[in-house]
């Protein structure tokens, strides 16, 4: 009988001065979780161990390494990214702190590329402090632009639903027909791979609380020509006839225009424990939906809940993908 090879699972610190190392090391800090994955976070060995002292976690260990290619596949592995002096200053918004968000976050990328680690979870960043080479509105795009996948797909994701969006903001961008009908394939492959949904059902957000031009001008028409080509659709519905009694609990996931869009309606059921992932992508990319916090960063009242969530998720995903993939080879 083989052995089973566990996932190798990058984390990136996010912003050394938010939340990050925080929600990290806590949902870290469990003996399962080495029965799951191999966890290797990136980022500056001084800011861990300073919040390590910190938050009283003597106790919690990790394997220091400056290389990924020599993680312990049976121990918290830390790959070193910054080895001068430094010290955090929590709650405060600095460009070292984006620059070294920017540096782990690159550092993951060309491990992934390099096969030394098999999927990427992202701490939550503060893009007003990033260097202006790695602009971007969200990690999704950050990570989509890193693979050149074209086709990647946002979308947030929760025990009882599933949103994307065809836009990763302002939802004008996103009415374009040739673009929806891109997203709602990439949303209906990523179901069948990412979520081993076989023949699903994919709801579409109306724009307007009554049908008007957007509705019957780009959606609708976009929707007959999915169904044709045997994607089941439906809609255009709106919030309230997907939300006032639960109806989005029939299909295995949403399409919203942007974030703008439909975020609020996904958090209204998810709470703060809903997780993004980046579909359409060769590899596999979450985080927890969270930002940086700066107002309770190092006070050690971080729910680090969603962090894990965004662990386990992105477990779930590189199997089912890895299954999938298996199949579709024979």
């Amino acid at each position: 009988m083989s052995e089973i090879t566990l996932p190798k699972i990058g984390i990136t610190h996010g912003d050394l001065n938010g939340i990050g190392y925080e929600v990290i090391m806590k949902a870290l800090n469990d003996p399962k979780i080495l029965d799951m994955c191999a966890p290797a976070v990136y980022g500056a060995a001084k800011a861990a161990s300073h919040y390590k002292n910190l938050f009283e976690l003597q106790d919690f260990s990790m394997q220091v390494t400056r290389k990924a290619e020599q993680l312990n596949p049976k121990k918290y592995n830390f790959v070193n990214i910054f080895e001068q002096e430094l010290t955090p200053t929590p709650g405060k918004s600095t460009p070292e702190a984006g620059r070294l968000a920017e540096l782990a976050l690159t550092t993951a990328c060309k491990d992934l590329k390099s096969k030394f680690i098999d999927a990427i979870i992202t701490a939550p960043v503060n893009k007003e402090n990033m260097p202006a080479s790695a602009k971007f509105n969200n990690h999704s795009e950050f990570i989509a632009r890193q693979f050149s996948a074209q086709n990647a797909l946002m979308m947030v994701v929760s025990d009882s639903l599933r949103m994307a969006f065809i836009a990763s903001h302002d939802a004008s961008k996103a009415l374009n027909p040739e673009l929806i009908i891109r997203k709602i394939k990439t949303l209906q492959q990523s179901l069948k791979m990412d979520f081993s949904c076989t023949n699903a059902k994919i709801a579409i957000l109306a724009l307007n609380a009554q049908p008007g031009k957007e509705e019957k001008e780009i959606l609708a028409p976009v929707m007959k020509q999915a169904f044709g080509e045997k994607i089941n659709v439906f809609g255009p519905l709106t919030a309230e006839q997907l939300f006032e009694k639960g109806e989005y609990a029939k299909f295995d996931a949403i399409l919203a225009l942007s974030p703008e869009h439909g975020l609020s309606l996904f958090q209204q059921v998810a709470g703060n424990q809903g997780v993004c992932f980046t579909a359409g992508m060769p590899i596999v990319h979450t985080a927890p939906l969270q930002d940086v916090m700066y107002d309770i960063a190092g006070k050690n009242e971080a729910d680090c809940q969603p962090m894990r969530n965004a662990l386990y998720c992105c477990i779930d995903i590189q199997r089912n993908r890895k299954e999938y993939l298996q199949y579709a080879k024979k």
